[in-house]
């Protein structure tokens, strides 16, 4: 007597899995914009690498005799596959059934995905596309209960061991609401695609219902809100341009806090002197630069990768390499508030700093910090409370810091950008103290000022003769920092320090825990 009839049953519901919700539902997929999960996958993924988790898991219809007549798959694919070589988790709702709304089986095989990933302690990727639930009942017979045990696990429980563990990825493919969405913002890197995606709390007809706003999905959650709203880090044009930064992003990670990240080959000559830098910072302290071309003067050429830029703007946040070794990248952009820390940068900051700390990557923090961002709005956002958890934050961290004084670091933000026991070089154009010069003049020499008759003339000759007074080696000569340096040399000087610190990121593996903060 033979299995076969019941191997062949197997095969018959593979097939009919694979056909996801039916030609039509597929169809309807392509002609809105966006790729069915199963196309998603096989676009991230080395070719033929993916190995399904519950394929057949769904629901069966049979006649009277055994026979399968129907089968209605599981709404969400997951499984393990690899990225370059690299065994992942990758997972994801299947629009083309129920709209992404949880089946039973559906619900326990997203679950599963963070339970793969902390499981093999392999990077997790999903793609999210779906409502968190639904009172429409699914058809046919339902093969498990849909209540959950008491004695399950909390939901929310693995969501969390994973981004305590592996890298997380999620990207928005489409209309993202209730769980979904939280699960989007539970990521290292949350990404958007432009072109199809919307990330709600709670979609159009539930907002119209419960507070009376009639909004379209776009203008309640599209990416003109959230690129600004701080909910993703990375906004693309289309489902291809979200599976090549997925890629990218995990390229500077480890597979997992236990392993060092990986080290990539380097071509870029660590002695290379930029003539640029030599006069990018203007004399006049009052006219902006570009941070960004800094950056990619002295990190391994093309290797930028910035995260989160439409929100925070006063503060640059990205990953990039020095001598093959992956780094974390910490930055003022003079452009915006002229790199003052408001509480929006502080809470971008002090997320990238955890994700630095988390996966073993040692950051550069090149410092223009005039200070805490001032004034009515500032107070109404809590700009002190979080930037202070900020700089529990950095404080807590524990991976190798260098610091480069740019142009200015005043104030108590000032502290957000030097590591304990960090290594501290400075440009010539360097300036610090308690206060900016103008800021410091307007306090100490209020009634004078107030006293003259042409106010603001005293003002701006007071804050020459002050600035004139200042002197670029005073702080070296008081080794005050590590050294002064031409700013040609600031790529070879960080090459060094990234040679330096090889023996104590080899130690700086595991799981980070941390104190309250404020």
């Amino acid at each position: 007597m033979s299995w076969k009839p019941e191997v062949d049953g197997i095969e018959r519901r593979r097939e009919l899995a694979r056909k996801q919700g039916g030609e039509e539902a597929v169809a309807t997929q392509h002609a809105r914009g966006r790729l069915t999960i199963r196309e998603r996958i096989d676009g991230l993924l080395d070719r033929g690498s993916f190995q399904e988790q519950g394929p057949i898991a769904g629901v069966s219809e049979t006649d009277d005799e055994g026979e399968l007549t129907g089968f209605t798959p599981a709404n969400y694919v997951v499984g393990l596959g690899r990225i370059d070589g690299r065994l992942c988790a990758v997972g994801g709702e299947d629009f083309t059934l129920r709209g992404g709304s949880p089946s039973p089986a559906g619900f326990r095989k997203s679950v599963m995905a963070e339970e793969l990933a902390c499981r093999y302690r392999v990077p997790l990727i999903r793609f999210l596309e779906g409502g968190g639930g639904s009172v429409a009942p699914a058809r046919g017979p339902v093969s498990a209960p849909t209540v959950e045990s008491p004695a399950t696990p909390p939901r929310f429980l693995s969501i969390m061991n994973a981004m305590a563990t592996v890298p997380v990825v999620s990207g928005a493919m489409g209309a993202v609401a209730g769980l979904p969405a939280a699960r989007l913002v539970a990521s290292h890197l949350a990404i958007m695609a432009r072109d199809t995606a919307q990330v709600m709390i709670g979609g159009p007809a539930l907002v119209e219902r419960a507070t009376g706003h009639v909004l379209s999905k776009d203008e309640l959650g599209g990416p003109r809100v959230h690129e600004k709203s701080g909910v993703v880090d990375l906004v693309m044009p289309d489902e291809r341009g979200v599976l090549e930064q997925v890629r990218r992003f995990l390229s500077y990670l480890p597979t997992n806090v236990w392993e060092p990240a990986p080290v990539a080959g380097c071509d870029d000559p660590k002695e290379r002197h930029e003539e640029e830098l030599l006069s990018l910072i203007p004399r006049d302290r009052r006219k902006p630069y570009k941070m960004r071309r800094i950056i990619e003067l002295v990190v391994d050429r093309g290797s930028f990768f910035e995260m989160t830029r439409g929100y925070g703007g006063s503060q640059i946040t990205g990953l990039a390499r020095l001598s093959g070794q992956p780094v974390g990248i910490l930055a003022n952009d003079p452009y915006f508030y002229a790199g003052a820390m408001t509480a929006q940068a502080a809470q971008k900051v002090r997320r990238f700093v955890d994700l630095c700390d988390t996966f073993h990557l040692p950051i550069l923090s090149l410092v223009d910090e005039p200070g805490f961002m001032i004034g009515p709005q500032a107070e109404a956002d809590a700009t002190i409370r979080h930037g202070t958890a900020l700089l529990f934050a950095v404080m807590q961290s524990t991976v190798p810091w260098v610091s480069v004084v740019i142009r200015k670091t005043y104030g108590v933000a000032g502290a957000a950008h030097f590591g304990p026991g960090g290594h501290t070089l400075a440009w010539p154009s360097a300036e610090s103290g308690a206060l900016p010069l103008e800021g410091g003049v307007a306090v100490a020499f209020r009634r004078e000022i107030a006293e003259a008759p042409d106010p603001d003339a005293k003002r701006r000759e007071l804050e020459e003769e002050l600035a004139s007074r200042r002197s670029p080696y005073t702080r070296a000569e008081g080794y005050g920092v590590s050294d002064l340096i031409d700013p040609r040399r600031t790529r070879p000087e960080l090459c060094n320090w990234v040679e330096w610190i090889q023996p104590q990121l080899a130690l700086h593996l595991g799981p980070r825990s941390y104190t309250v903060r404020p």
